[in-house]
């Protein structure tokens, strides 16, 4: 790390520098974008409840209802519906995946005007639901359109950092907002467990602030190692000799979770879609009903929401990996997995092993998701604070490919150098 930002320092490395420096820019126009409030409106104060990972996700903007409330959610949301279309389902959007880089550009292009469209439903019902019933159409829709602006002005801004920053826009600008509520977090646990005047003491709170910092930390340590854990499937060519490749071996790796933070947001929409209808119906009986049985807080609602999340990332892997076209695209290159034949016998092991691999990444994401629930269940703390979750997830995500991205510019620079040099 320190390594890294001696060479960034460095005169030969100004275009890296600006370019980092931009990205901070960029993030820090973002931070300060979600402390603006929308004209006419205050701050929430009802429970957010299933809309809190929303809120996270943007830096606490939907809490404050600023005008980034939405964030880019809806693009995120848009994202995902288009690559499952892409399934096979609708001919035209699986012809484009087909396309090369202009087919890519157009499913770009259409994902963000159904992104904007999300923005503007999105930012509709969340007017309705938060600010109350005592507005005219036209006002909503006012809400609603400088919500959508906001979202719209995000997505360039991603697109900015993209082009002329480091990492992807969008993910960093989702890391940015989880990362600006950590401060608070850890304030409102310090003056939380440190109150001279509770019942525990002040040596007792010292101990307990420690502790929750370290299982944090401990906690963040996990993620890395299981984010960065992979099976190594080795491979061989047949057109290839080993004495020309220095007996290096070739490997097909496949990640632990490579579903990454995608079926716990599926999980999230099914178990958040009752109860915003609730919200939206003010019926008290079906309220009532979906606190009981639907909710975070009730047993049924917490169990649906941990199978729910190991359904579907069982379902997100496979349609992402693909074990037949692995197999397929294998056998065409030559290559072949020792002591298993070429065909459905490499098929049926490939999906084996990303079964047992799944496993253990669905009950990965189950875990992290259910200790901020479980953590809130079992301590009197307030509910900005947490431990573990899915922010924690994204946020350390997007921060190792950043830092991934950043050391390869520094290294095949370093080498370019080097090279010229001889």
């Amino acid at each position: 790390m320190f390594s890294m930002l001696k060479q960034i320092t460095k005169k030969n490395n100004k275009d890296i520098r600006d370019r980092v420096l931009f990205t901070l820019l960029a993030l820090f126009i973002f931070s300060v974008g979600t402390h603006i409030r929308v004209p006419g409106t205050k701050d929430i104060t009802a429970n957010l409840g299933f809309l809190e990972l929303i809120n996270a996700m943007g830096g606490g903007a939907l809490k404050q209802f600023s005008i980034f409330a939405t964030g880019v959610i809806p693009y995120i949301t848009a994202s995902i519906i288009i690559q499952l279309l892409q399934m096979d389902i609708v001919p035209y959007l699986t012809e484009l995946s087909k396309q090369g880089e202009a087919g890519r550009r157009k499913i770009n292009q259409l994902t963000r005007y159904f992104g904007i469209f999300i923005a503007f439903i999105q930012g509709y019902i969340f007017s309705f639901a938060f600010i109350g019933t005592g507005q005219t159409a036209l006002e909503y829709m006012r809400y609603a359109t400088i919500l959508t602006a906001g979202t719209a002005f995000l997505l360039w801004l991603g697109d900015q950092i993209t082009q002329k920053g480091f990492g992807n826009g969008i993910s960093l600008i989702i890391m940015a907002g989880i990362i600006n509520t950590l401060p608070t977090m850890f304030i409102d646990a310090f003056r939380e467990l440190i109150n001279p005047g509770g019942h525990q003491g002040l040596l007792i709170g010292i101990i307990l602030f420690t502790l929750f910092v370290i299982i944090y930390f401990v906690i963040i340590i996990g993620v890395i190692f299981v984010q960065e854990a992979a099976r190594r499937i080795p491979i061989q060519y047949s057109n290839r000799t080993v004495g020309a490749y220095g007996k290096e071996q070739n490997y097909m790796p496949i990640r632990i979770n490579s579903a990454g933070v995608i079926p716990v947001i599926f999980a999230s929409t099914i178990i958040a879609l009752p109860a915003t209808v609730s919200q939206l119906s003010k019926n008290a009986k079906v309220i009532l009903f979906i606190e009981k049985y639907l909710s975070y807080q009730s047993t049924v609602g917490f169990s649906l929401y941990l199978l729910f999340i190991l359904f579907f990332t069982y379902f997100y892997t496979f349609l992402q990996l693909k074990p037949d076209e692995l197999s397929k695209n294998l056998h065409n290159q030559g290559g072949y997995i020792p002591g298993i034949r070429p065909g459905k016998e490499t098929s049926a092991y490939i999906k084996q092993v990303l079964s047992r691999l799944t496993l253990v990444g669905g009950f990965f994401l189950m875990i992290i998701a259910g200790l901020p629930i479980i953590f809130t269940s079992f301590t009197n703390l307030p509910t900005s604070i947490t431990i573990g979750g899915t922010g924690l997830l994204i946020v350390v995500g997007v921060a190792l490919e950043t830092y991934k991205q950043l050391e390869s510019t520094l290294v095949s620079r370093t080498y370019k150098r080097g090279y010229r040099r001889r």
